[in-house]
């Protein structure tokens, strides 16, 4: 029987819309409880209700800056296809689970490091650099990597009007 390949049934750019959704839901539903709580001129309630405002807030400025990231990723991703130039990593050999092997991870990080080091003021080396990461399972690095792939990016690409 042939293996089939599992989908997941909603990709992480569907993801990352569906919980910026519901966060816009809680966060009309807390903003309208915090206002009743900040107008009701009790001290305890108005700094209730600031907290309930500032929270929900704050979490969608962390919300907004996610998906932006997500967006500008893809980005790379896509100009970096339209070159040719995307990372593969096909041939690296997996475990069951669909992960990179580990010492094939790490392998592969040591050449996109070196060639990072050949070319360090490369945005694509750097964005290579953060899958490499990923692969190893090094998640905070890579997306500190891949923000500094993105400011290069903008840096070398011409601005509007620029000809």
């Amino acid at each position: 029987m042939p293996e089939r390949k599992r989908r997941p049934m909603m990709g992480p750019r569907a993801s990352a819309f569906v919980l910026a959704a519901v966060l816009a839901v809680y966060l009309v539903l807390m903003g309208s409880r915090a206002v009743t709580m900040i107008v009701t001129g009790e001290p305890v309630f108005v700094a209730l209700g600031v907290a309930v405002l500032v929270l929900p807030l704050l979490g969608a400025v962390l919300v907004f800056d996610q998906i932006r990231f997500g967006a500008r990723t893809e980005r790379l991703a896509r100009r970096l296809d339209e070159e040719g130039a995307l990372p593969d990593v096909s041939h690296l050999p997996r475990r069951p689970s669909g992960r990179v092997r580990r010492a094939a991870a790490d392998a592969w990080f040591d050449e996109k490091q070196a060639e990072l080091e050949a070319a360090p003021q490369d945005w694509r080396m750097w964005f290579a650099l953060a899958q490499a990461y990923d692969l190893a399972g090094d998640r905070n690095r890579g997306r500190k990597t891949m923000r500094r792939a993105i400011e290069l990016e903008r840096a070398d690409s011409p601005g509007p009007g620029s000809a």
